[in-house]
């Protein structure tokens, strides 16, 4: 390894814990860390994929790997968490889990849809921020990266629930920030925009913006998850906000100027004029 990478494993390591591994900025993540000679524990709800990814990060890289099949919206999911992680010193928490699948009026589901989402993206990265980082500040190192999304920057249609929840993740990595920093625990919320990744494929495919989830075209104005993993670990050490991808860096920048009144009439201007186009925001939450 590199002297970089070391003081990086030094910092962060042994283990890192990436929740929602399974693909996309997750399945990034894990192999940056896994690349930079952290073990990673992998967890999302398919075992086959988190197996897969599992298998080549050890023969590629030569760490050691720990699969958890868990779907965060059941009761016993932290309980299962704590077995699954009992003895390893985990030195780096990414909690990117809870995509919004549906984009659809708040009215439209039943109660307990934005209840399930809300339990995966507020409640479950609660209680894992509350444990891992206790074992972290008691070493005086450690990283902790929670996914935000553009959505939780002011309220907009089909996202009551979702933009809600990210607010929330955004304001918990802030608060902590400013907790443990001082401390040698370094905690990030990673704000996105639109991310090209198989989840945001396959509903864009299902609202037919684009012809499968297979389809070659690019998604205007989106990131690659390669490209969030960089300026997440460029930036981690620089918390507690960063703002991941131009377009969503001048979307801040635009909102940062309004009162709450206008942010929220400028994020519906925004999706009219996604819709008018056909553009991602027609289809999904950044």
């Amino acid at each position: 390894m590199t002297t970089e990478e070391t003081s990086f494993a030094q910092q962060y390591g042994p283990w890192a814990f990436v929740v929602g591994a399974s693909e996309g900025v997750g399945a990034a993540y894990a192999r940056a860390m896994a690349e930079r000679g952290l073990n990673v524990v992998l967890l999302a709800r398919r075992k086959d994929a988190l197996d897969e990814l599992a298998a080549a990060l050890r023969t590629e890289t030569g760490v050691e790997t720990r699969t958890l099949a868990v779907d965060l919206t059941d009761a016993d999911a932290m309980e299962r968490i704590l077995d699954g992680t009992a003895g390893l010193e985990i030195g780096m928490v990414l909690y990117c889990a809870g995509a919004d699948p549906t984009y659809e009026p708040f009215l439209a589901n039943p109660i307990e849809v934005p209840l399930t989402l809300v339990q995966r993206n507020c409640l479950v990265p609660m209680r894992i921020c509350h444990h891992f980082a206790g074992l972290m500040a008691a070493r005086g190192r450690g990283g902790i990266v929670l996914v935000s999304s553009a959505a939780g920057l002011a309220g907009a249609r089909n996202m009551v629930a979702y933009g809600a929840s990210k607010a929330f993740d955004m304001v918990m990595a802030e608060a902590l920030w400013a907790e443990l920093h001082d401390g040698g625990v370094d905690v990030l919320a990673a704000v996105l925009g639109v991310t090209d990744t198989p989840a945001l494929r396959r509903l864009l495919a299902r609202r037919g913006v684009l012809s499968g989830p297979d389809d070659p075209l690019p998604i205007p104005g989106a990131v690659t998850p390669e490209q969030v993993v960089a300026e997440v670990i460029e930036n981690l050490p620089h918390g507690p906000t960063h703002f991941v991808g131009e377009p969503v860096r001048a979307s801040e920048r635009k909102l940062r100027g309004l009162s709450r009144n206008e942010a929220v009439k400028a994020m519906l201007a925004q999706q009219n004029a996604s819709v008018m186009s056909g553009g991602p925001a027609a289809g999904t939450a950044p």
